[in-house]
Protein backbone atom coordinates (compact mmCIF):
# COMPACT_ATOMS: atom_id res chain seq x y z
CA UNK A 1 0.00 0.00 0.00
CA UNK A 2 1.38 3.39 -1.02
CA UNK A 3 1.92 6.12 1.79
CA UNK A 4 -1.08 8.14 -0.46
CA UNK A 5 -3.71 4.69 -0.02
CA UNK A 6 -2.36 4.90 3.86
CA UNK A 7 -3.44 8.42 4.20
CA UNK A 8 -6.54 7.98 2.51
CA UNK A 9 -7.79 5.09 4.11
CA UNK A 10 -6.79 6.18 7.66
CA UNK A 11 -8.61 9.36 6.79
CA UNK A 12 -11.91 7.88 5.81
CA UNK A 13 -11.99 6.35 9.67
CA UNK A 14 -10.96 9.18 10.62
CA UNK A 15 -14.04 10.87 8.91
CA UNK A 16 -16.17 8.08 9.81
CA UNK A 17 -15.45 8.31 13.66
CA UNK A 18 -15.95 11.46 13.24
CA UNK A 19 -12.59 12.12 14.93
CA UNK A 20 -12.59 15.80 14.14
CA UNK A 21 -14.93 16.95 16.26
CA UNK A 22 -11.93 17.79 19.03
CA UNK A 23 -10.76 20.02 16.26
CA UNK A 24 -13.73 21.84 15.25
CA UNK A 25 -13.54 25.76 15.11
CA UNK A 26 -14.44 29.03 13.23
CA UNK A 27 -12.43 30.47 10.47
CA UNK A 28 -10.86 33.50 12.25
CA UNK A 29 -8.36 33.09 14.47
CA UNK A 30 -9.72 33.33 18.81
CA UNK A 31 -6.28 34.85 19.67
CA UNK A 32 -6.27 37.19 16.72
CA UNK A 33 -2.66 36.23 16.09
CA UNK A 34 -0.75 35.81 12.39
CA UNK A 35 2.50 33.47 13.22
CA UNK A 36 4.88 32.92 10.71
CA UNK A 37 7.35 30.20 11.58
CA UNK A 38 9.97 27.13 9.29
CA UNK A 39 7.81 24.55 8.15
CA UNK A 40 10.57 22.46 10.35
CA UNK A 41 8.49 18.94 11.01
CA UNK A 42 9.64 19.56 15.01
CA UNK A 43 7.51 22.15 15.18
CA UNK A 44 4.40 20.59 13.94
CA UNK A 45 3.08 19.73 17.51
CA UNK A 46 6.07 21.56 19.52
CA UNK A 47 5.37 25.26 18.78
CA UNK A 48 1.29 25.41 19.37
CA UNK A 49 2.07 23.94 23.07
CA UNK A 50 5.09 26.09 23.40
CA UNK A 51 2.74 28.95 22.58
CA UNK A 52 -0.46 28.02 24.34
CA UNK A 53 -2.66 27.83 20.98
CA UNK A 54 -4.95 25.17 19.62
CA UNK A 55 -6.89 24.80 16.75
CA UNK A 56 -8.63 27.93 15.76
CA UNK A 57 -6.66 30.13 17.90
CA UNK A 58 -4.16 31.59 15.16
CA UNK A 59 -3.20 31.70 11.57
CA UNK A 60 -0.12 30.07 11.07
CA UNK A 61 2.11 30.81 8.06
CA UNK A 62 5.08 28.11 7.65
CA UNK A 63 7.75 28.72 5.01
CA UNK A 64 11.52 27.45 4.84
CA UNK A 65 13.03 29.41 7.69
CA UNK A 66 10.12 31.40 8.57
CA UNK A 67 11.86 34.06 6.22
CA UNK A 68 9.19 36.78 5.25
CA UNK A 69 12.05 37.99 1.87
CA UNK A 70 10.31 40.17 0.00
CA UNK A 71 7.32 43.08 0.84
CA UNK A 72 5.37 40.80 -1.72
CA UNK A 73 5.79 37.21 -1.56
CA UNK A 74 3.15 35.17 -0.70
CA UNK A 75 4.35 35.23 2.94
CA UNK A 76 3.55 38.93 2.97
CA UNK A 77 0.00 38.62 1.10
CA UNK A 78 -1.44 36.12 3.65
CA UNK A 79 -0.11 38.50 6.53
CA UNK A 80 -2.40 41.25 4.93
CA UNK A 81 -4.88 38.94 4.34
CA UNK A 82 -4.99 37.39 7.77
CA UNK A 83 -4.95 40.87 9.33
CA UNK A 84 -7.59 42.79 6.73
CA UNK A 85 -10.16 39.38 6.05
CA UNK A 86 -9.51 37.08 8.88
CA UNK A 87 -8.92 39.34 11.88
CA UNK A 88 -5.89 39.03 13.57
CA UNK A 89 -4.54 42.05 15.31
CA UNK A 90 -0.79 41.02 15.53
CA UNK A 91 2.06 39.04 13.95
CA UNK A 92 4.79 36.83 15.49
CA UNK A 93 7.65 35.92 12.94
CA UNK A 94 9.24 32.61 14.95
CA UNK A 95 12.84 31.41 13.60
CA UNK A 96 14.24 28.71 15.55
CA UNK A 97 17.68 27.43 16.36
CA UNK A 98 19.05 24.82 14.31
CA UNK A 99 17.58 25.05 11.37
CA UNK A 100 17.90 23.53 8.03
CA UNK A 101 18.35 27.07 6.12
CA UNK A 102 20.97 28.45 8.64
CA UNK A 103 24.22 28.35 6.51
CA UNK A 104 22.35 26.61 3.87
CA UNK A 105 25.01 27.06 1.00
CA UNK A 106 22.70 27.91 -2.42
CA UNK A 107 25.99 26.46 -4.44
CA UNK A 108 25.65 23.11 -2.49
CA UNK A 109 21.20 23.03 -2.82
CA UNK A 110 21.62 23.66 -6.56
CA UNK A 111 24.58 20.77 -6.61
CA UNK A 112 21.22 18.49 -5.07
CA UNK A 113 18.81 20.14 -7.25
CA UNK A 114 20.91 19.08 -10.45
CA UNK A 115 21.76 15.64 -8.92
CA UNK A 116 18.22 15.14 -8.88
CA UNK A 117 18.19 15.25 -12.88
CA UNK A 118 17.30 18.79 -12.98
CA UNK A 119 19.63 19.89 -15.97
CA UNK A 120 21.07 23.39 -16.89
CA UNK A 121 18.43 24.81 -18.87
CA UNK A 122 15.67 24.82 -16.18
CA UNK A 123 18.25 27.01 -14.20
CA UNK A 124 18.36 29.21 -17.46
CA UNK A 125 14.65 29.06 -17.02
CA UNK A 126 14.54 30.69 -13.54
CA UNK A 127 17.13 33.12 -14.57
CA UNK A 128 14.97 34.38 -17.27
CA UNK A 129 12.40 34.86 -14.95
CA UNK A 130 14.76 37.84 -13.29
CA UNK A 131 15.70 35.42 -10.64
CA UNK A 132 18.97 34.54 -9.52
CA UNK A 133 19.28 30.97 -8.06
CA UNK A 134 21.84 32.02 -5.95
CA UNK A 135 20.98 34.40 -4.33
CA UNK A 136 17.06 32.90 -4.39
CA UNK A 137 18.29 29.33 -2.67
CA UNK A 138 20.77 30.34 0.05
CA UNK A 139 19.44 30.42 3.58
CA UNK A 140 20.57 32.54 6.17
CA UNK A 141 24.00 32.76 8.68
CA UNK A 142 22.00 34.40 11.89
CA UNK A 143 18.65 33.19 12.80
CA UNK A 144 17.78 36.50 14.93
CA UNK A 145 19.09 38.64 11.97
CA UNK A 146 16.91 36.35 9.75
CA UNK A 147 13.86 36.93 12.22
CA UNK A 148 14.82 40.61 12.38
CA UNK A 149 15.10 41.29 8.49
CA UNK A 150 11.35 39.37 8.33
CA UNK A 151 10.39 41.28 11.15
CA UNK A 152 11.42 44.51 9.35
CA UNK A 153 9.69 43.97 5.68
CA UNK A 154 6.22 43.43 8.07
CA UNK A 155 6.67 46.71 9.86
CA UNK A 156 7.47 48.51 6.92
CA UNK A 157 5.27 47.26 4.65
CA UNK A 158 2.96 49.98 3.16
CA UNK A 159 0.40 48.20 3.82
CA UNK A 160 0.62 47.30 7.27
CA UNK A 161 -2.09 48.78 9.52
CA UNK A 162 -0.91 51.30 11.62
CA UNK A 163 -0.29 50.04 15.29
CA UNK A 164 -0.15 46.49 14.27
CA UNK A 165 2.29 44.86 16.53
CA UNK A 166 4.99 42.54 15.18
CA UNK A 167 7.20 40.35 17.13
CA UNK A 168 10.63 38.46 16.59
CA UNK A 169 11.09 35.83 18.20
CA UNK A 170 13.05 32.46 18.45
CA UNK A 171 12.06 28.98 19.66
CA UNK A 172 14.47 26.12 20.80
CA UNK A 173 13.14 22.89 18.68
CA UNK A 174 14.35 20.51 21.21
CA UNK A 175 12.51 22.20 24.54
CA UNK A 176 10.96 24.79 23.59
CA UNK A 177 11.82 27.60 24.64
CA UNK A 178 11.54 31.00 23.40
CA UNK A 179 13.18 34.08 23.50
CA UNK A 180 13.05 37.38 21.80
CA UNK A 181 15.19 37.61 18.43
CA UNK A 182 18.15 40.04 19.23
Amino acid sequence: MSQLDEILAFNQQFVKNKAYVPYEAGGRPVKKMTIVTCMDCRLIELLPKALNIKNGDAIMLKCAGGMIESPYSSTMKSILVSLYELGSEAVYVIGHTNCGMHGLESAKMIQDIKNRGIDDDAFSAVREQGVDPYEWLGGFQSVDDQVQKSVSIVKNHPLLPEETPVYGLVIDPKTGELRLAK
